[in-house]
């Protein structure tokens, strides 16, 4: 099974796993106030996927683990070339990011970011994550890099969930393209 996860604020409700196995995706989205890693660790558990790539940092910039060349107390390598958030701004996020995968260290996390995933699909980011409604092209031109029909796709966080599902297929594949150092962090789409 690989998953991707749209992670989101703890109690909001807006946390959604696209899960992937049997030629078949699903979508699960937390419930709001309830505990969005408890949602996760739940799902972890009972499926243990092969790979998930997580929609939220899994690492801090190097230089607080003193590596070598890092200098930059607030981006990654990756988080510049992609113009991402810092993982220190997402500060408990990231924490709780860090701590699901540490709870997990026995299944591959990798870090996705649906958004450079939606561009590379040529998505109009005039429309992505601005509309209300998710045009009907984009679920088609998504379904058809999966290979596989996606269930009724609700909001953004399910569609970002299936970019990031779509993440761990490259990535299973070989065909992902990263960003970023290994030992510092990488991002894939």
């Amino acid at each position: 099974m690989l998953i991707g996860i749209d992670f989101g604020a703890q109690l909001a409700g807006t946390t959604v796993i696209a899960a992937y196995a049997n030629q078949e995706i699903r979508i699960l989205q937390s419930i709001k106030k309830k505990s969005a890693d408890d949602f996760i660790a739940f799902f972890l558990k009972k499926h243990n996927p092969s790979l998930v790539a997580f929609d939220a940092p899994l690492s801090l910039p190097g230089v607080y683990r003193g590596l070598e060349g890092c200098e930059d107390y607030f981006y990654r390598q990756g988080d510049k070339q992609w113009r991402a958030m810092s993982p220190m701004f997402l500060g408990g996020l990231t924490a709780r990011a860090m701590r699901l995968r540490a709870l997990f260290s026995a299944i591959a996390f990798i870090e996705a970011y649906p958004k450079v995933q939606a561009e590379r699909l040529d998505f109009d980011k005039n429309i992505y994550k601005k509309e209300k409604q998710i045009p009907t092209d984009y679920i088609q031109k998504l379904e058809s890099d999966l290979g596989c029909a996606l269930p009724t796709i609700m909001n953004w966080h399910q569609f970002d969930a299936a970019l990031a599902l779509l993440t761990a297929m490259r990535f299973e594949a070989g065909q992902a393209v990263s960003v970023g150092a290994a030992e510092e962090g990488q991002m894939f789409v």
